[in-house]
């Protein structure tokens, strides 16, 4: 099959026998073009189907309006919702980003950072992956000029501005919430611990059975149970020890909190009278479950807001003091938890 070429502004100029910087003065509304030359040269344009290069025309101008985007999953909630409200902002300036997704792989997110930085876009926003190793591709990203946000998952050992939740005080009030409801054994499934987020989530755990006088108990603490299947793999281990847990928190994510779900149904205990459950994230599907799922709301929307507010309002300030802003999660309480006293 015959691939079509595309049409250039020397192609209108040779169908027009003009030169090719009046078809171009005329394209981008420049000066020195008589408006029936212009018309004509438009028409022109529509007839030949030709495609203004926007790419090459910032990079004429010394400017590129695209933000590129690193995420470990596009397809969870919290993700897509960040995504949503930075491009709400950077579509009222004119901006348009490019979407990479990591998959929680270090050498993906590696080339997506390297194909990002091939593209000239002016800022990579990104929360890195579950595999992170080494911040030498973030800092490739500030030698080529390029502004750098990290968010959510983030890395100490490079300096940019920062958009996080405060883990450690929301986990802690995930815990005393179980606490409250009567649960005496709560369970935590932690993330990878190469991540500060599952850090603070562990230590703010910890911190809500101190404060309550609960022994922490390191069998009732799983590591790495942050997927779905993992999530029910460790639910299953927990909940057949002689001494089972009769709650859980999901620390990680609300599919973490559904692999829970299903090995508690699996093995015939019911939810929330046996088993506390609290996830995090609050998914859609947290509200239709059964039972529905009580977790915290990261107000994602909101930190893609923030994000894109600090890239139009510091960085293209070239403001050299770096931020960190925090913002506060909110528990949801549903009926996972809801067990009557």
């Amino acid at each position: 099959m015959k691939k079509h070429k595309r049409t250039t502004i020397h192609d209108i100029a040779k169908k027009l026998n003009l030169n090719a910087s009046s078809v171009s003065r005329a394209l981008n509304g420049g000066k020195n073009v008589s408006e029936a030359t212009r018309k004509l040269i438009l028409d022109t344009a529509k007839e030949l189907n030709y495609k203004h290069n926007k790419l090459a025309a910032d990079l004429r101008k010394g400017e590129n309006q695209t933000i590129g985007v690193v995420v470990p999953r596009i397809n969870q909630n919290f993700f897509s919702n960040v995504i949503a409200g930075l491009e709400q902002v950077t579509y009222q300036k004119g901006y348009s980003l490019i979407i990479c997704q990591s998959d929680e792989s270090y050498e993906k997110e590696v080339n997506c950072i390297e194909t990002l930085i091939n593209q000239h876009v002016s800022c990579i926003v990104i929360s890195i992956s579950a595999d992170f190793k080494d911040y030498a591709h973030l800092q490739s990203v500030l030698d080529h000029g390029i502004k750098l946000i990290q968010f959510d998952r983030t890395t100490d050992e490079i300096d940019t501005h920062k958009v996080i939740n405060d883990n450690f005080l929301a986990a802690k009030q995930a815990v005393e919430h179980l606490i409250e409801k009567g649960y005496q054994r709560i369970a935590l499934l932690e993330g990878p611990q190469n991540l500060d987020i599952f850090k603070q989530r562990k230590a703010g755990y910890l911190a809500a059975l101190e404060k309550n006088n609960y022994i922490s108990e390191p069998e009732l603490m799983k590591a790495n149970a942050w997927t779905k299947d993992l999530s029910a793999k460790a639910t299953q281990e927990l909940l057949t020890m002689d001494d089972p847990p009769d709650a859980i928190f999901a620390s990680t994510s609300d599919f973490s909190a559904l692999g829970v779900l299903e090995s508690a149904a699996k093995i015939g205990i019911s939810v929330p009278q046996q088993l506390g459950v609290c996830g995090y994230s609050n998914e859609a599907f947290t509200e239709i479950s059964n039972p529905s799922i009580t977790t915290l709301d990261q107000h994602s929307v909101t930190m893609g807001k923030t994000i894109a507010h600090l890239y139009f309002d510091e960085l293209l300030n070239n403001e050299h003091t770096f931020k960190t802003v925090i913002i506060k999660p909110d528990l949801i309480i549903r009926n996972s938890t809801n067990k009557g006293l």
